[in-house]
């Protein structure tokens, strides 16, 4: 039977999260935390639930909040059963806000329950992946462009809107979020700059429990396009992660449309690695 998750089930829910987590097909967005202790504090921000079975838990799914409604967490089951119900019992405390999913491409039974309830493809995020070593040794910073590592947020929000970037969320921060976030160990930011005007920047996240450094963010000013600045933040962010020695990898991401960035990624070495399908269901609230 499905019903609400309870603090005795962690133990289950941790089984299937080592289960997904033994081959990138099964994956889906879900907890994050891989202890029993953490992960029950995590799941206390959802509204989980399982499916009961003879055996325990063998199937999970939950519902939280995630920029402007509500992100499921699964559906995980080992058998592919009862994902279709359980998604349509997540779902029914949206509370009329839009629900998003992520995926592997690759599994497609998850695929077929989300669709099932309701839910529409909208893109395919790719990710590509390469050694720091190799990344490292092209770093140089382009003639006539200087290199610094902090932007104003005013600066850092007009190079956003001028690149045309769709994270319109970046632009509602607060100063005071802007200084926190860049302030971070892991984060850096990386800006080439051109009579002292920025041209373009590259933010750099670093992962040691993976021993990989994310680009999660390249933008270039229209007016700069054609100067090889991508390529060159590339190089330049794999050589400030290389100075980690636990760091190996340097990963990037691109949307399905994103046709000129897949073709940068191929040209400095960047190899396919993982397939992420983003799905929604409108919301239904009142204007």
């Amino acid at each position: 039977m499905i019903r609400a998750m309870q603090p005795a089930d962690t133990p289950d829910l941790l089984a299937l999260l080592n289960w997904m987590d033994d081959a990138p097909e099964r994956e889906v967005f879900a907890p994050s935390s891989r202890e029993q202790g953490e992960l029950g504090s995590e799941c206390e921000d959802s509204v989980s639930f399982v499916y009961d079975g003879d055996d325990g838990v063998q199937a999970y799914c939950a519902i939280s909040p995630f920029r402007d409604g509500m992100v499921l967490e699964g559906p995980l089951s080992e058998t592919g059963e009862h994902l279709t119900d359980l998604l349509r019992r997540a779902v029914e405390h949206a509370e009329g806000l839009p629900v998003y999913a992520f995926c592997a491409r690759d599994n497609l039974g998850v695929r077929d329950a989300l669709e099932a309830a309701g839910l529409t493809p909208m893109h395919a995020t790719d990710f590509y992946s390469a050694p720091l070593s190799g990344l490292a040794q092209g770093a140089a910073v382009p003639a006539d462009y200087a290199l610094v590592t902090q932007l104003p947020i005013a600066d850092y929000r007009a190079l956003y809107r001028a690149a045309e970037d769709a994270w319109a969320s970046r632009l509602d921060w607060s100063p005071e979020q802007y200084d926190a976030h860049f302030a971070r160990d892991d984060v850096r930011l990386l800006v080439l700059t051109r009579a002292g005007k920025p041209a373009a920047f590259a933010e750099l996240e670093l992962n040691p429990e993976e021993a990989r450094a994310d680009v999660t963010h390249l933008a270039v000013h229209p007016a700069e396009r054609g100067q090889k600045l991508g390529r060159s933040l590339l190089h330049l962010a794999a050589a400030d992660a290389a100075q980690h020695p636990e760091m190996r990898h340097l990963r990037v991401r691109a949307h399905d449309h994103m046709h000129a960035a897949r073709a940068l990624y191929a040209r400095v070495g960047l190899g396919h690695c993982r397939s992420i399908v983003t799905y929604m269901l409108d919301g239904e609230e009142e204007a």
